[in-house]
């Protein structure tokens, strides 16, 4: 259903045998990462201690259908943790979680609760970057293996017999870590030597980056976690005069593209262009506010709309920019696309409302 402020989709999400009514709000922009949930009291309060986890796959999904399955995924752990709090615990379980505690060794303890049900353990990758992993045990553990929750980028899979222990987790957290490796340097490479303008404060499982190139002009790229050193998906953002060439460019060059090189290196050579890099300017010299509320961020996006004209190329939030449009006579809108012109400079200006993730 589509509304002035967005579109909200409503319906039921089903774990455990039950129902549980869900809507979903999202904005103008259609932007996932800022979308609203509203639920009953019963469902919010089930969730309560996931909502971190929920907000992180917000960012990183790339589409509404692969958050609700990982809504559903959450929501089963959720509902099997809840129902197993009022299961008491027998005394073996205490003793032989304590045992494998031990056997682990507390310095790799993070946190573990009142009630001994979820324990989270850190680890150090190679590289030295701090990870958390999260354990909600239910009340047949060891016979059945705890629930795991990772800042990753992809599945995390336990594999479990019964005589297992909580290392034989750890073991296999730490052979994960090492299997996303390169992943995280190409973009941990990204984040200090490049202005990223989205996401703020990226998250271990988050795929995008949106990188300056220049004065209004940006890349969104999505990395492929399983091969990080392969092309990117990339989509620009600017005026269509400064874009249009590094489309071409990129087009042009995708043959040059070097696996064995790293994933910085490489666009820069394919686009032929240096990144302004964060030890040389500040990232006002590049990001300016939009243009119709005159702040930068709105709801943690940054403008991704520039008027084309090359002597205006004032940048906008989309969200902004749809809003204005509409409350034009003058304007006109063609199913997704609306037709109108500049607050600035009066020229031509198309607004194509998609649900790509920037």
């Amino acid at each position: 259903r589509r509304a002035r402020r967005g579109t909200a989709y409503e319906g039921f999400v089903t774990a455990q045998g039950r129902n549980f009514h869900i809507r979903i709000l999202l904005p103008v922009d259609l932007q996932l990462k800022n979308a609203r949930i509203e639920c009953s009291w019963r469902l919010k309060r089930i969730l309560h201690g996931y909502r971190h986890i929920l907000k992180q796959r917000l960012h990183s999904c790339p589409d509404l259908v692969s958050f609700m399955v990982e809504l559903k995924t959450v929501l089963e752990i959720a509902l099997k943790n809840t129902q197993d709090l009022h299961i008491p615990r027998p005394p073996e379980y205490y003793s032989c979680l304590v045992r494998d505690l031990e056997i682990l060794g507390w310095n790799r303890v993070a946190y573990v609760d009142t009630g001994l049900t979820t324990v989270k353990l850190k680890a150090e990758d190679s590289c030295g970057r701090q990870h958390l992993i999260t354990l909600k045990l239910n009340a047949k553990y060891p016979t059945e293996p705890p629930d795991c929750l990772v800042d990753f980028p992809v599945p995390f899979a336990v594999s479990w017999m019964p005589q297992n222990s909580l290392i034989d987790i750890y073991n296999q957290f730490l052979a994960a870590l090492e299997s996303l490796k390169e992943f995280w340097d190409a973009l941990d490479e990204i984040d200090g030597k490049t202005w990223v303008l989205e996401p703020e404060n990226p998250t271990r499982s988050a795929t995008t980056r949106r990188i300056a190139i220049g004065n209004n002009v940006s890349v969104n790229i999505e990395v492929d976690p399983r091969h990080p050193n392969m092309l990117p998906e990339c989509y620009f953002l600017g005026a269509d005069h400064e874009v249009n060439p590094l489309r071409t460019k990129l087009n042009n060059n995708m043959h040059l593209w070097d696996p064995e090189v790293g994933l910085l290196q490489n666009l820069r050579e394919l686009l032929g262009i240096d990144f302004p890099s964060r030890a040389v300017l500040e990232k006002s010299d590049f990001a300016k506010d939009c243009g119709i509320c005159y702040a930068y961020r709105l709801e943690g996006s940054a403008p991704d709309h520039v008027c084309d004209d090359p002597r205006c190329g004032q940048p906008f939030h989309q969200a902004c920019l749809y809003e204005w449009l509409q409350g034009l006579p003058t304007s006109r809108q063609s199913f997704n696309v609306i037709f109108g012109e500049c607050p600035y400079c009066n020229k031509p200006l198309t607004l194509k409302s998609s649900m790509k993730k920037l």
